[in-house]
């Protein structure tokens, strides 16, 4: 039987679960869930995306996703635009308030920008090295039908 290196696996998962818990802190203060803050945050940068495109970026399905803006827009954070030619096509837009929740927490109250801009002071060849090894972890793990 192979052994699986658990060294390396315990690795990503720290990560992942310290990333989490610094996300979900800034969630918490905004008084959203981590799900809805990575929505926000993706609507930010691609003001008007589709349903579709959300849901394949956060990884979750279009149902999912629906719900999510559902409880967005229920506390007027986006809203739903349906244009009057297709109205079958929605896309969502981040309202003022919105906007207002990112800005304070993406300013220097965000407890993840903070400790993301501690990492980002490391040495660049550092991170060069870093960005090179996940790359290469990732042509492992993934295949072409994966992607």
């Amino acid at each position: 039987m192979i052994q699986l290196n658990n060294e390396i696996l315990d690795s990503f998962a720290e990560i992942n679960r310290a990333i989490y818990k610094l996300i979900k802190k800034d969630a918490d203060r905004a008084g959203i869930t981590v799900v809805q803050l990575k929505a926000l945050y993706f609507i930010s940068l691609h003001q008007e995306v589709g349903l579709g495109e959300l849901a394949d970026k956060l990884k979750l399905t279009n149902s999912t996703v629906s719900g999510v803006i559902d409880r967005l827009v229920q506390q007027e954070l986006v809203e739903r635009l349906v244009p009057p030619e297709n109205r079958r096509s929605v896309s969502i837009k981040l309202t003022d308030k919105g906007e207002a929740i990112l800005k304070e927490l993406f300013s220097n109250h965000s407890i993840l920008v903070n400790r993301i801009k501690q990492v980002m002071d490391l040495p660049k060849e550092e991170i060069n090295h870093l960005l090179r090894l996940h790359k290469l972890i990732l042509s492992v793990l993934i295949t072409e039908e994966e992607k």
